[in-house]
């Protein structure tokens, strides 16, 4: 299968999850999407589980509630990058029929624009401490979280991504990640304060064990807002 039809395939399937979720108008690329179950004959597929993935060596239970999460709260300093909204609709899924999620406590956390994670260890930092680049957002009642955040750095050996977790009552747990073109990333990656900060340290999509195992299906929609970027990603989870 070619990536054009590829990508032509996963965004009908995030469009399907999107419409079986219930009333209302969900923004999408500067578009308003009507969110409507479709008619039993219409022929669209159940709704879609997210894939899950590692959440690899650098979840911390910080229990940082936050939108913004672009600062380390203990000094207020700012990490710098390029301005990045993400905006994520959670949806409990149960056969071909989809509910958002309201209540779902929603974590997010990737590196700096350097490829540092806050309050870790590394071979080649240590940040123990600090929290930037950290937080959870509770889901409306339209499963829907927003963050403020910046574009994520190049971390030795590994694509460019956004590691997510989702927390439902009574101990519901899913984790994943998220990715980026890799032309995107490119454009971004050739200003300050990412130009030069991992040199030789930028893994391509293609060449990310992880992301061939369901990366496609996790890449954001991203579009220009202003100064900085929008994207956005719906998803699905059994619950």
């Amino acid at each position: 299968m070619n990536d054009a039809i590829r990508r032509t395939r996963l965004l009908h399937r995030r469009r399907t999850l999107r419409a079986l979720g219930g009333a209302g108008a969900w923004l999408a690329g500067g578009r308003a999407m009507a969110q409507t179950t479709p008619p039993a004959t219409s022929g669209v597929p159940a709704c879609v589980l997210t894939p899950a993935q590692t959440e690899g060596p650098y979840f911390v239970d910080e229990r940082l509630e936050r939108s913004d999460i672009r600062a380390d709260p203990a000094t207020g300093t700012v990490k710098p990058g390029a301005l990045l909204t993400l905006e994520m609709a959670i949806f409990a899924v149960d056969g071909a029929r989809c509910v958002p999620a309201a209540n779902a406590i929603v974590d997010v956390w990737h590196c700096d624009a350097t490829g540092v994670y806050s309050d870790a260890n590394d071979m080649s930092f240590s940040t123990r401490g600090s929290k930037f680049l950290r937080g959870y957002q509770v889901a409306d009642a339209n499963g829907r979280v927003r963050f403020t955040t910046i574009y994520p750095g190049a971390y030795p050996g590994r694509a460019v991504h956004i590691h997510f977790k989702v927390r439902t009552k009574p101990r519901g747990e899913f984790t994943s990640q998220l990715y980026f073109d890799d032309a995107l990333t490119d454009r971004v990656h050739a200003n300050a304060p990412y130009a030069g900060a991992a040199d030789g340290a930028r893994t391509h999509n293609a060449r990310d064990g992880l992301y061939r195992r369901g990366g496609p299906e996790l890449q954001l929609d991203v579009v220009g807002d202003g100064s900085g970027y929008r994207a956005r990603y719906d998803v699905g989870i059994r619950v």
